[in-house]
C-alpha cells in the first residue's frame, strides 16, 4: 500500500503504508528507545503527534498489549524504518494496525528525518496512507496548526472521577493523560487512589480529604491547561503537591513560573539526568516543553537537570511540600532506581 509523509518545510518521503487507508496530521516527533514501542504508542502524551521510531526495527516481539499505558494507541500515526513480519510470538504490528484502524508508514529513511528534526526543530507533518501524492501531504502539513493552538488534554483525561482502593495514604490524582504505570507505582505502595478529570475544582479534591495531590503527564502545551493550573494553584499550601512530566510544568505555572517549547524535545529511554548531589540517573522521557528554572519563585530549588542540555528535569519547594520531576520514574528505563527515589520519597513526605 502506498503512503507518503509530508512536512511543513516542503519535503516529503514516500514509503509503504500499513494499517488502513486514511490521513492524519500533527507534530512529527522521534523516540530513541530500542524496545517498548507499544508503551510509547499508547502513551497519552503522544496524542496529536505522529510518532517516529529511530530504532530501525520495531515489532520484533509482536504486539505486547499487556504493557500498554492506556486502553488504545494514542499517537496519530507511526513512522519506522522496518516492521518485523515474523515476531517470536503474538501478532505483528502490521496486523494490529489493520485490526485497530491505525495509520503507519515504513520503508523510509528515519535517520534522515531525525537529523532534519534535530537541525530544524520539530516540524508539522501529515501522513497519508493509500496515496503517494507528496504535494498534497505537504499542503496538509502546512495547514496543520501548531500544537500550542490545541487543547489536547480533555481528549485523554478521564470523564468522571473514580476510586482505586488501597490501605495506605489517600492520594488525589489529576488525570491529564494518565499512564497505567503511574497507577501501578502508587498502588504498589498501598496508595488509596482517587482519580479526577483535568477540570476538577479544588472542592472536588478536598472532599475526599487526601494526603496529597498528584498531577500526571499529558499531551500538548501546558499553558493551554488553564482549569488545571487554577485548581493546582489553590491546592498549593493546602496539600503536598507532586507531579510528573506535564504535572511538573503545570505546578511550575501554578507557582507563577514559566514554560517554553524545546527545539525537538526529549523522547526516549536513555536520557541522563543529574541530581543535585551529582549522581546521574538514566531516565525515560517524553516531553516537548520544559520549565524555565530562572522563573521559579524564591524557595523553589531545581533538583534534576538534563545532562545533555541542562534543561530543568525536576524541582521542589520544601516549605510548600512540592516535589516534581520532568522525566518518568514509573517507566524505569532498565534500573528502577528513579522509581524508588521518587515514589518512595513521595510516600515519606506525606
Amino acid at each position: 500500500m502506498k503512503a507518503v509523509l509530508g512536512l511543513e518545510d516542503g519535503d516529503y518521503v514516500i514509503g509503504e503504508g500499513f494499517g488502513i487507508e486514511g490521513e492524519c496530521s500533527g507534530e512529527l516527533v522521534f523516540n530513541t528507545l530500542m524496545s517498548g514501542y507499544m508503551e510509547a504508542l499508547s502513551d497519552p502524551s503522544y496524542f496529536g503527534q505522529i510518532l517516529m521510531f529511530t530504532f530501525p526495527l520495531i515489532g520484533n516481539y509482536g504486539t505486547d498489549t499487556q504493557n500498554m499505558q492506556s486502553s488504545n494507541v494514542k499517537a496519530s500515526g507511526a513512522i519506522c524504518r522496518e516492521i518485523c513480519e515474523k515476531p517470536d510470538e503474538r501478532s505483528t504490528i502490521r496486523t494490529y494496525f489493520e485490526q485497530k484502524g491505525l495509520l503507519g508508514l515504513c520503508g523510509v529513511d528515519t535517520r534522515m528525518l531525525t537529523i532534519k528534526t534535530r537541525v530544524k526543530g520539530t516540524l508539522r507533518a501529515a501522513l497519508v496512507v493509500g496515496d503517494d501524492n507528496g504535494e498534497y501531504a505537504v499542503d496538509l502539513a502546512k495547514r496543520t496548526a501548531p500544537i500550542s493552538d490545541y487543547d489536547l488534554i480533555p481528549a485523554v483525561s478521564c470523564k468522571t472521577p473514580y476510586h482505586i482502593p488501597g490501605r495506605g495514604k489517600k492520594i488525589a490524582i489529576l488525570d491529564l493523560g494518565l499512564k497505567n504505570n503511574m497507577l501501578s507505582s502508587l498502588s504498589a505502595r498501598d496508595g488509596d487512589l482517587y482519580v479526577f478529570p483535568y477540570n476538577a475544582v479544588p472542592e472536588d479534591i478536598f472532599s475526599v480529604e487526601p494526603d496529597c495531590l498528584f498531577i500526571t503527564n499529558g499531551p500538548g502545551d501546558p499553558k493551554t491547561a488553564r482549569p488545571t493550573i487554577a485548581t493546582v494553584k489553590k491546592c498549593i499550601g493546602e496539600l503536598p503537591v507532586f507531579g510528573i512530566c506535564m504535572g511538573n510544568q503545570i505546578t511550575a505555572l501554578a507557582l507563577g513560573g514559566d514554560t517554553y517549547k524545546l527545539k525537538f524535545g526529549h523522547r526516549g529511554a536513555n536520557q541522563p539526568v543529574r541530581y543535585k548531589d551529582g549522581r546521574i540517573f538514566i531516565t525515560t522521557q517524553n516531553h516537548g516543553f520544559a520549565v524555565d528554572g530562572d522563573s521559579l519563585p524564591e524557595g523553589s530549588d531545581v533538583t534534576f537537570t538534563n545532562a545533555n542540555d541542562r534543561t530543568v528535569e525536576g524541582f521542589e519547594s520544601e516549605h510548600l511540600n512540592i516535589s516534581c520531576v520532568q522525566f518518568h520514574p514509573e517507566a524505569h528505563a532498565g534500573p528502577r532506581d528513579t522509581e524508588c527515589h521518587y515514589f518512595d520519597g513521595l510516600f515519606r513526605r506525606i
